[in-house]
């Protein structure tokens, strides 16, 4: 490197017989170990990319580089990868030459050459190993045409660079074709559910997809098939719902029509929609079932005891018996809009359930025992949400206000166990020189008291019992704890 400025700074140019400094080095480069000569060929890059060298020096360089592509040593051509990578005046077909070296190579060229066009990294992605594509995968501003090639082609590591890479350009069908090609791979659903505007119906298949690549584990612990089937159904629900809560207006009509075609779009699905405080899903789902504008769909559904929901009602599929449970959940639903998410209402589910109980049909069994595990499911979000309340406020017990209890009394009478059947609760009293005792224990108020025998008040504190004889006692009873 010290020697080609200097030979750019020299005032002469060298004269014909006098060779250029580009020549001394290859020169010197035949008889040089390879270590030596990849020290050559990264200074005579890096001269070439950084040094303002006079424009014959420049082409001679060119030469000089091209002549080092057919080193027998992968050093120099590593050496010539790495320095010409992200050169964007680095010739042509040299970077060429490098791409379709040995993997390990390629990959250093394909990952950030801004010279290489989209065909070429294509018929790179289609002949290379999975290296290779990775590479190409991990590349900034990956092209649409090239993330559509790597998504059709490439290797599993490679699709999953692919999904990681923010700044790759995945077009909806590319993403479908992944989603059919690794949609059973956890590691490929879960680097394409953190991945940032996923279509809505992507979202929807992929957690249905981990939903059934868990049922197997279902079945291990010995749940029926039947039982397996519904738990994987309701997940389904839940999820498709919880998608339609973080999607756009736009998206919810892919969403709802992609739901129809595989035959989702059911009557458990919509009532969840409603519970759930989703009432946008319901009206773009009636406008698909009942092919009416979105318009006249939402008027309808504002006036849910009104005559024309009941048509919509009727032009949605939907059967008579359902009528009431539905126009019950609509009623509700500007109580809980406002707060739309995934988790069901629960004083919406209870006063459903109660329209569905008033009504007495039998159309409504299957309904209405959805509407039982939702409100049972939503009961344990309530208790989840208050116990993680409490952890989180970390204030002792102590501290809470108490109820003031009367203490209780605890009444033991003694009894010989030779002549009692011996109770289900039992203590020994070792007080009484080696003869056993057994002890019925039972607690009163203090307005029934006994006129005789011991009294005996436990109080609790600081973690120790502290037995406390009473002023009617005429003896001491000490009880084992």
């Amino acid at each position: 490197m010290k020697l080609i400025v200097a030979e750019k700074t020299r005032r002469t140019p060298p004269s014909p017989s006098e060779p250029t400094i580009v020549r001394r080095l290859l020169a010197w480069a035949q008889r040089a170990d390879a270590g030596e000569r990849a020290d050559a060929a990264s200074a005579l890059a890096r001269a070439y990319r950084y040094s303002n060298l006079p424009e014959p020096l420049r082409r001679e360089a060119v030469v000089g580089l091209t002549a080092m592509l057919e080193d027998s040593s992968i050093l120099v051509r590593r050496a010539l990868a790495e320095a010409l990578a992200s050169a964007h005046d680095a010739p042509h077909h040299i970077i060429s030459a490098l791409a379709n070296d040995l993997p390990e190579i390629a990959a250093i060229v394909l990952a950030l050459s801004p010279v290489l066009s989209d065909a070429e990294l294509v018929d790179s992605a289609a002949i290379g190993d999975a290296s290779v594509q990775t590479a190409l995968a991990r590349r900034p501003y990956l092209s649409a045409g090239v993330a559509a090639a790597v998504a059709e082609i490439g290797r599993r590591e490679a699709v999953i660079a692919l999904i990681e890479n923010p700044e790759a350009r995945l077009t909806p069908g590319a993403l479908c074709r992944i989603v059919e090609r690794f949609g059973e791979d956890g590691e490929a659903r879960e680097a394409l559910m953190a991945r940032e505007r996923l279509p809505a119906t992507l979202r929807c298949e992929l957690v249905a997809a981990t939903a059934e690549a868990l049922s197997p584990l279902a079945a291990a612990f010995g749940l029926g098939a039947e039982r397996i089937e519904r738990i994987m159904r309701e997940t389904r629900e839940e999820a498709a719902i919880s998608v339609a809560a973080n999607s756009g207006r736009g998206e919810l009509g892919d969403l709802v029509h992609h739901l129809r075609l595989n035959g989702a779009l059911t009557v458990a699905l919509l009532m969840r929609a409603l519970i759930s405080g989703n009432g946008a899903f319901y009206c773009v789902a009636a406008a698909e079932l009942s092919g009416l504008a979105p318009g006249r769909v939402a008027g309808f559904v504002r006036d849910p005891f009104g005559p024309g929901f009941a048509a919509l009602h009727r032009r949605m599929g939907l059967s008579a018996p359902l009528l009431t449970p539905f126009r019950v959940a609509l009623a509700a639903l500007p109580e809980i809009e406002s707060r739309a998410g995934e988790r069901a209402s629960r004083p919406v589910v209870a006063r459903v359930i109660a329209a569905c109980e008033a009504s007495r049909s039998p159309d409504l069994a299957k309904l209405l025992s959805l509407l039982r595990r939702v409100e049972a499911e939503a009961a344990l979000e309530e208790a989840r949400a208050f116990a993680e309340d409490l952890a989180a406020a970390r204030t002792p017990f102590a501290a809470e206000p108490a109820y003031d209890w009367p203490r209780p009394i605890v009444l033991i009478d003694a009894l010989d166990a030779a002549e009692a059947t011996p109770p289900a609760l039992a203590a020994s009293n070792e007080a009484s020189a080696g003869r056993a005792f057994d002890a019925v224990a039972y607690i009163e108020s203090e307005d029934w008291l006994p006129t005789s025998g011991p009294i005996l008040e436990a109080t609790c504190e600081t973690g120790s019992a502290e037995i406390e004889r009473s002023s009617r006692s005429a003896e001491p009873v000490a009880v084992a704890a």
